[in-house]
């Protein structure tokens, strides 16, 4: 058995038996229905590759742009130019100002999500994961970019790149809890 695919039963366990703090219930909702608006653009963007759910490039444009369409899918920098931030100088291809559209397909190619065939709910944290970075599983602890908003986070989080602060807690919340709120099973 592949190294994806033991992961992704383990996150699949770990997502059926997750539940949305009710404390944060009402902005997961208020979330998973802004990302359903625009459900048709993500549609139009997840149609360029075989397989993929209209809703992954849903919850990848709330975690890394806040639903802000006037920012790169790689890492919420403007359109107006090619990206500064990790990964930069992206889109390669085109000129600025790019399309979100145009600019959220590189990013999918670009963290190879265009190759991921499993888009059950353990495969999809696990490309999720795979698009935010691995450095929480490498520390043991809960990625909050998956599990924030969700019993299975409390804290823990890098509040930049390379800095670990174990006590710092996400506001943001994380694709499990999206991915229930959006009802995938």
């Amino acid at each position: 058995m592949s190294a994806f695919s033991v992961l992704s039963q383990h996150y699949a366990a770990q997502y059926a038996g997750c539940v949305i703090r009710p404390e944060h219930a009402a902005e997961v909702k208020a979330e998973a229905a802004r990302i359903v608006v625009n459900q048709k653009r993500y549609q139009a963007v997840a149609a360029n590759f075989t397989g993929m759910p209209w809703w992954v490039v849903g919850i990848l444009h709330s975690m890394e742009c806040g639903l802000d369409f006037r920012t790169h899918l790689h890492n919420g920098d403007p359109l107006t130019a090619r990206t500064v931030e990790e990964p930069a100088g992206r889109p390669k291809v085109g000129h600025p100002p790019f399309t979100w559209e145009e600019s959220a397909i590189d990013a999918l190619e670009y963290d190879e999500l265009n190759l991921v065939t499993d888009w059950s709910p353990g495969g999809a944290l696990v490309a999720f994961e795979g698009y935010n970075g691995t450095g929480y599983r490498r520390r043991g602890v809960p990625s909050p970019y998956l599990w924030s908003f969700t019993d299975q986070y409390r804290c823990g989080k890098y509040v930049e790149d390379g800095r670990y602060d174990a006590q710092a807690v996400s506001k943001q919340c994380g694709c499990a809890a999206l991915l229930r709120e959006l009802g995938v099973k």
